[in-house]
This record gives structure tokens, sequence and C-alpha cells, in this order.
């Protein structure tokens, strides 16, 4: 090789020329994987992490009524009013003949007890709304274990 070919080289070819001439590159290795084992030791992990997910089932009975019929007169109706619940983030219903099923799911991490509280209030400030002949809601609480 001549001494052009030589400085034509940019910065690139002189560190591959570095980490093929000393030990650099082994060492390098090395270190990365004695990181990875230490960052695998160290960090800490839960097998069942506590996760608070407050959620309750509403069923409502309507004895006679056809499925569209507890949808328009019962499943709407209870959805509007649960959305109006502070920490709400979802509510899931489905009707069929002569019930309706409603979920509530609340945030991540609020209390469930006050949620709880919270809904029953809801409801039965609001039990005018649902219609003659449907039976109380029944709440039932649950969990994101359940």
């Amino acid at each position: 090789m001549s001494e052009s070919q030589d400085h034509r080289g940019g910065i690139t070819s002189k560190i591959v020329e570095a980490f093929l001439r000393g030990n650099l590159s082994g060492m390098l290795i090395v270190i990365a994987v004695i990181c990875g084992l230490a960052a695998v030791l160290l960090t800490p992990r839960e097998e069942e992490p506590q996760i608070v997910v407050p959620m309750a089932d509403i069923l409502v009975q309507v004895p006679g009524a056809s499925a569209q019929e507890v949808e328009r007169q019962v499943s709407t109706r209870l959805e509007k009013i649960m959305y109006q619940i502070d920490g709400v983030e979802y509510v899931y219903s489905t009707s069929s003949a002569g019930q309706s099923m409603a979920v509530v799911r609340f945030y991540v991490g609020q209390n469930i007890e006050e949620s709880i509280v919270k809904l029953y209030n809801k409801l039965y400030s609001n039990f005018d709304k649902i219609p003659p002949g449907a039976s109380q809601p029944l709440i039932k609480p649950r969990s994101i274990d359940d």
C-alpha cells in the first residue's frame, strides 16, 4: 500500500483499526455482559403486583321484556347514569330477554370503597329513571383478579 492510500481513510477506518489491533473490543464485551447480569440481578420484581381496578356488575331484572326493550328502557339509561360518576373509565352493558347487566370499571388506583359508595349513591338517586316493573339494581363488586 502506498502512503496516499493510508491517508485516504477517515476516522472510521482509524476506529476499526484500533479495535482490530487492540483488546478494547473484548473488554467492552466483558463490561457489557457484566452490566447486563447486574441489571438482571438487581432489578426488583414482583410475581403478582397489586393493581387496584375497582369494578362492579349491575344486574337489573325486567320480567317479560324483550332484549330490545331492555336495552332501550334500562341498559342505555343505566350507561348514561354510570358515566356521570367521577372516576368511571368504562361502562359495558349487555341486554337479554328479561335482564340487563352492566359492568362499571373505574380508573386504576381508585379507592374501592369510595367507588362502590359513589355507584350506590348515583344508582339510588336516579332510581326513578328505571322503568316500572324493573327490579332494584343488584350491585356485585368485582376486582381485576376475579
